[in-house]
Order: structure tokens, then C-alpha cells, then sequence
């Protein structure tokens, strides 16, 4: 499908760019099952070395910086995850979740959504929790005297005692910011574009303390790589034993993970990408350009 040009301005306008969605998601659905996995790897290690650096910003100012200041600091950082994402290339689930609108408008089936959508989110997983693998190998945690690891086993611990209505609302949020921020990459005309309308609405959910399932698929990792297997050294840097972050054990990737994907499929798939393909799309013919 050939798009149509964007007025005057470089940019794309919305129903352009929610051609080029529609456009995107078919040709991710019909790539091969190597590619699209590899593709998710990477992601995933991607969205690791986010959360690797919001954990740093986190740890190094924590006590310097009011909570909200820090939190938005630490958001600004993530961002380099889906950054890296979008302009370098990359399959991500969660941003994969607008997929929705190449099916809607009969562009792709069911079959091929869902087919897509399980090779990305085992991709991501396989990429995140090795990354998490490496981190703790290289022994990042135990940085600034033990600060960075204390904010991941907290961070972690947090995540892993939260209830599922709220994990699932949190997903919703969460990936309603990172779909509108691939959204909004849609409409620009450069990588320096892209990188400028990824940051605010990535800061924003990091910020707000949402749930995204492919962070949490190398934080959760991290925290309990920490937990299990760092060295009695570390533990007195910090003043805590293992036994301090009681909610955090292997259950925890099924109880923190499942909720948090459903939430992140209803708000990036249907709250993001059905609306706009409804508001932009649903005129056109099924399967029509």
C-alpha cells in the first residue's frame, strides 16, 4: 500500500499515520517465524537496557531528588528501551499490540495476529531475562555500594506482591502510553522526531509506576538473580538479607506477568489501536488500502 502524502508539513497527520499502522501491522504479521523471533530478541534486550538505566537514575539520586522528581528522572532513562526500539528495529509485544488495527480492517486474521504476537512475546522474554543473566554476571548490582541492587530487589518485590485487578489496570495504563508513543512515531519524519515523541509518554507510565510486561520481564529476573545468588558480601553493603523481600520468589513471573499482559493487550490494542482504526479506518472496505 502506497501512503499518501502528509499535507505540507513533514509530519504525518493522524490518518495517515494510522494508515501506516495498519500498513505496519500487516507486514510484521506476514514476516517468518526466524525473523519475527530474532526481530524480539532483540526488543527485549532492548527494553532491558531501559530498565537497566532507569534503575540506575533511580539509585544514584534517590536520596537526593524529591520522589517525583526522581521518578520522572527515572522514566526519562527508560525511554531509551523503546527508543532503541523504534529507531533501531525491533518487535516489541506491547507495541505489536496496534496490530489490532491491520485486523480490524481485515488486513490480517486472527490466526496470523495471534501467531505473531506469541513468537514476539517469547522473543522479548528470551531477550530480557538474558540480559538480566549478563547484568548480574557482570555484577552490576552491587554498584554504588549496593544501591543499584537495592532499588532492583525493592522495584522487583513491589511488582511481585501486587494484586491482579491492579497489575491488570496498571498494564492498561502502561500500555496505552507506549502504544500512543509508537502511535505518535508514526507521524514523524525523522529519527531525531521519533526519539522527541517517544520520551514524554515513556517517562509518563515509568513515572506514574505502570506495569509493562517486557520490563517486568527483566526486572523480575534481575531481583531474583539477586536474591537467590548474590554473595553474602553484598547483602551486608546493603543491611538487608534475602529474607527482607519476602514477596519475590520464581511464582512471581506467572503472578506478575499474566495480569500485567492482559492489561497491556486492552489498553495498547483495544483502548489505542481500535479507537483509532475506528475513528480513522472503519469507513474503508475490509482488507481495502
Amino acid at each position: 500500500m502506497e501512503l499518501k502524502p502528509s499535507a505540507s508539513i513533514d509530519a504525518r497527520l493522524p490518518p495517515d499515520m494510522a494508515e501506516r499502522a495498519e500498513h505496519v501491522g500487516a507486514e510484521k504479521a506476514a514476516l517468518d517465524a526466524l525473523t519475527l523471533l530474532a526481530l524480539a530478541v532483540l526488543a527485549g534486550a532492548f527494553i532491558a537496557f531501559g530498565a537497566m538505566f532507569s534503575t540506575i537514575a533511580s539509585a544514584t539520586v534517590g536520596a537526593a531528588l524529591p520522589f517525583g522528581a526522581e521518578r520522572v528522572l527515572a522514566g526519562i532513562a527508560f525511554s531509551l528501551g523503546l527508543v532503541l526500539v523504534v529507531v533501531g528495529g525491533a518487535e516489541l509485544f506491547t507495541g505489536d499490540n496496534l496490530m489490532v488495527m491491520a485486523w480490524a480492517g481485515g488486513r490480517v486474521t486472527l490466526g496470523k495476529m495471534l501467531r505473531a504476537w506469541a513468537l514476539v512475546y517469547v522473543g522479548n522474554f528470551i531477550g530480557a531475562a538474558a540480559t538480566a543473566a549478563l547484568v548480574f554476571l557482570a555484577g552490576h548490582y552491587a554498584l554504588g555500594d549496593g544501591a543499584i541492587g537495592a532499588v532492583a530487589l525493592a522495584t522487583a518485590d513491589a511488582k511481585a506482591a501486587l494484586q491482579p485487578f491492579t497489575a491488570i489496570v496498571r498494564g492498561i495504563l502502561a500500555n496505552v502510553l507506549v502504544c500512543l508513543a509508537v502511535w505518535l512515531s508514526y507521524g514523524a519524519g525523522s529519527a531525531t522526531d521519533k526519539v522527541m515523541v517517544i520520551v514524554p509518554p515513556i517517562a509518563a507510565f515509568v513515572a506514574a509506576g505502570f506495569e509493562h510486561s517486557i520490563a517486568n520481564m527483566y526486572i523480575l529476573p534481575f531481583g531474583l538473580m539477586i536474591k537467590y545468588w548474590a554473595p553474602a558480601s553484598f547483602w551486608s553493603l546493603i543491611g538487608h538479607g534475602p529474607g527482607d523481600y519476602a514477596a519475590l520468589d520464581w511464582s512471581a513471573l506467572a503472578t506478575n506477568l499474566v495480569p500485567v499482559t492482559i492489561g497491556n493487550i486492552i489498553g495498547g490494542g483495544f483502548l489505542v489501536g481500535a479507537v483509532y482504526w475506528f475513528v480513522y479506518l472503519r469507513k474503508r472496505p475490509l482488507g481495502g488500502a
